[in-house]
């Protein structure tokens, strides 16, 4: 396991005064505190605003498993440290972490407490917006270096703190949500393709880049995780010999194409257990393993735990 470790602070955006940012944050952390205290329980908070969820916890949790797709994940109040394959990344208050392509990850809160409780907010991204705003962005910055990274830990401030807060503002005014919503994210799309990693988000975007295929390979890899598909297939389909897609893919996920795809499968394997009553054998046979007993083993060093007591856990939890 590799700690990735924290950046040098770097702005993203404009507005770098120390008195403007702590009001900025403070302002921030009241609006997710008053929405926070309005909802019941500590848990993932699905809001009437696309794509904008919020996060509470009391207390450190387990490790979880997820499949994030692309977003700029905040932390308002404690901390917590997401890994990718074998590189982890901590992030606190007042960072973000940017996620340009949908991976597979495993996330832990490791500080929160009853009176400090852990605030996150989640605003997902949507490519076809980012490339939208890509095109009306004149002298973008070269990617920070080879080959692309699809995330990044940054310092949390400037305008896009503005555009999180105006976000979360909006669920007190609930009819202005379809009208604003759309231009605040354009904004915050500007503010991430003229940041400190704008080159490399851009990259992820345009089409005649080679990280861009890779992205367009994953895709295809998402789409038939339960078959077997060769590394050949997809360095074709992102047009690069097997090796350098192999490296590239490696670079920009953290994990290898197998790798990758197999997390893909225990997590679905995990939702037709737990959400949709599958057996363990059927869960398996769905998710592409021919051997319910090799899905077991792989599922038990993913986990940490057997897949059928997994699943009863996960049931109660969900009727609890």
């Amino acid at each position: 396991m590799l700690d990735q470790p924290l950046p040098q602070p770097v702005s993203a955006g404009i507005g770098k005064e120390p008195k403007k940012r702590a009001r900025m944050m403070k302002e921030l952390l009241d609006a997710v505190t008053r929405y926070t205290n309005e909802q019941t329980g500590e848990s993932v908070y699905v809001t009437a605003v696309e794509g904008l969820t919020i996060l509470r916890s009391h207390g450190e949790r387990q490790p979880s498993y997820v499949l994030l797709r692309p977003a700029l994940c905040i932390v308002v109040q404690g901390a917590k440290w997401t890994m990718f394959g074998s590189t982890r990344l901590v992030y606190r208050a007042g960072q973000a972490l940017l996620v340009s392509v949908a991976m597979p990850a495993v996330g832990r809160i490791t500080q929160a407490s009853p009176n400090e409780p852990f605030l996150g907010v989640v605003i997902e991204l949507d490519p076809g917006v980012m490339r939208e705003v890509i095109e009306g962005v004149d002298d973008l910055p070269p990617p920070a270096g080879e080959p692309g990274r699809g995330v990044f830990v940054t310092d949390f401030n400037g305008p896009i703190e503005e555009c999180a807060l105006r976000l979360v503002r909006l669920l007190g005014t609930p009819k202005a949500i379809p009208t604003l919503r759309p231009v605040i994210m354009r904004e915050l799309c500007y503010w991430l393709l003229t940041g400190p990693y704008a080159g490399d988000v851009a990259r992820l975007m345009l089409a005649n880049s080679q990280t861009h295929r890779v992205v367009v390979a994953t895709h295809e890899l998402r789409r038939r995780f339960a078959e077997t598909i060769r590394v050949e297939e997809l360095a074709e389909i992102a047009q690069m010999s097997p090796s350098a897609f192999h490296r590239q893919f490696k670079a920009l996920t953290s994990m290898t194409p197998i790798q990758y795809q197999k997390r893909l499968r225990l997590l679905e394997a995990r939702q037709l257990m737990a959400a949709d009553g599958r057996s363990v054998e059927t869960a398996a046979f769905e998710v592409g393993y021919e051997s319910p007993s090799q899905f077991s083993r792989e599922y038990s060093r993913m986990f940490g735990v057997p897949p059928r007591r997994h699943a009863v856990e996960l049931r109660a939890l969900a009727s609890a």
